[in-house]
């Protein structure tokens, strides 16, 4: 692991041959960190890199249950300040931390290519050789999460089960479920945490649309690199470090997140795949949408060919990189088998999980510009199905809870 030092404004401001690198202090954040100062090493060698650590408000309180904090930049504030005040020249994130609208002044400099994007369930050791799915674990059996997305969505496929808050690292996490006196049967983490932190062993069964029912939270398993706005030298540096297909995938769910004005703590789903080339039998878009499901997953919404351009502004990734049209080029030159047809899947819960909203379409996404509008279509379609009408009692209840905590 490189060498980490704790961030703090006093930190030199960096040089034309230095790059600091923010992130937060947990083992999983380091190991992201260094992932992304190893591609800029191998690509810009001649730099310096030097890797800041620091506890954001979400790492300092380990009791609150996620849900409960009024806060949507509960993992990012602390080094955006730091960022902003030019102490740091970009923030690693999981991508999907990262609240929708970013402060004024900072943007996201690019995505890098995706870890496993599931949910994971990882059953208590002394069950596991028994229960390999949600649906088998017996009634009353308690699963740890601090996600409401997770927890709406198990209510409504599987209301024989039981929740229970659990917070802290992914060590802590595991400790509290392998203790034999512990309530849980069985935790649902993020795939991509345990897989970076080689713990891929711990995963029972991975969890999918068609494998479990549940669908995964906007940005998982991405990394965003967060940087100030106009700083040329750091966007030079990233454009040979982000992942194209994964940028726009992402920025169609958080443009989908954005619209519907959701956060960590609101029951919002998604799951995105390119459909693959060697799948297409001719031209996609000489197809009916009816014969889709034919091609690739289950498109239950008519399709559409490309916006042509963004719906207002440039999303939260600021100005379009130049070299965006010429890395797809390369994909397509190399072989790579994606195309440019992008499923998406996207749910909305009510808490209860008594009510439930879902999207299933595809489109051709050929620039970030369709991924913006991609997004906003399908929360547009969500939307006219009664999703609103499920936010709206989740927000009223949440305003509620706060005035009752105020009195």
């Amino acid at each position: 692991m490189a060498s980490v030092v704790e961030a703090s404004p006093s930190d030199s401001p960096s040089t034309q041959t230095t790059v600091n690198i923010g992130t937060r202090r947990s083992a999983l954040a380091r190991i992201q960190a260094d992932t992304v100062e190893k591609a800029l090493k191998e690509a810009w060698p001649e730099n310096k890199y030097v890797v800041h650590a620091m506890s954001t408000m979400g790492d300092k309180d380990q009791t609150t249950a996620l849900h409960e904090f009024n806060a949507k930049a509960l993992w990012t504030h602390e080094l955006e300040a730091l960022l902003d005040a030019g102490d740091l020249d970009l923030v690693v994130h999981s991508l999907k931390d990262m609240p929708t609208q970013l402060p004024q002044g900072l943007s996201i400099g690019c995505i890098c290519p995706r870890e496993d994007a599931r949910d994971a369930l990882v059953v208590k050791p002394t069950l596991s050789s028994t229960y390999k799915s949600l649906a088998a674990l017996p009634a009353g059996s308690v699963i740890g999460t601090s996600s409401v997305r997770r927890s709406a969505q198990i209510k409504r496929l599987y209301p024989h089960l039981r929740f229970a808050d659990v917070r802290g690292n992914l060590g802590t996490r595991l400790a509290k479920l392998d203790n034999p006196d512990s309530e849980y049967a069985a935790l649902i983490l993020a795939a991509a945490g345990l897989k970076r932190l080689g713990m891929e062993q711990r995963i029972t069964a991975y969890l999918t649309k068609n494998d479990g029912g549940m669908l995964y939270a906007v940005g998982q398993g991405a990394l965003g690199i967060e940087i100030r706005q106009g700083d040329a030298r750091i966007k030079t540096l990233l454009s040979k470090v982000g992942c194209e297909k994964t940028t726009r995938a992402c920025l169609a769910e958080r443009s989908l997140l954005r619209t519907l004005e959701g956060g960590c703590s609101v029951p919002i789903g998604v799951e995105t795949e390119w459909v693959k080339r060697s799948s297409l039998e001719g031209p996609v878009g000489a197809k009916p949408a009816a014969e889709y499901h034919q091609i690739s997953g289950v498109a239950k919404e008519p399709q559409a060919g490309p916006s042509g351009a963004a719906r207002d502004g440039q999303g939260d990734m600021g100005d379009q990189p130049a070299k965006e049209h010429e890395q797809m080029a390369q994909m397509e030159m190399s072989g790579q088998d994606d195309s440019d047809v992008l499923v998406m899947r996207a749910v909305v819960v009510s808490l209860d999980g008594s009510e439930a909203v879902e999207v299933e379409t595809r489109r051709y996404v050929a620039s970030r510009a369709d991924a913006d509008e991609y997004g906003w279509d399908v929360a547009r379609r969500l939307v006219e199905k009664g999703a609103d009408k499920i936010l709206e009692k989740i927000n009223l209840n949440r305003k509620i809870i706060e005035k009752q905590g105020d009195a």
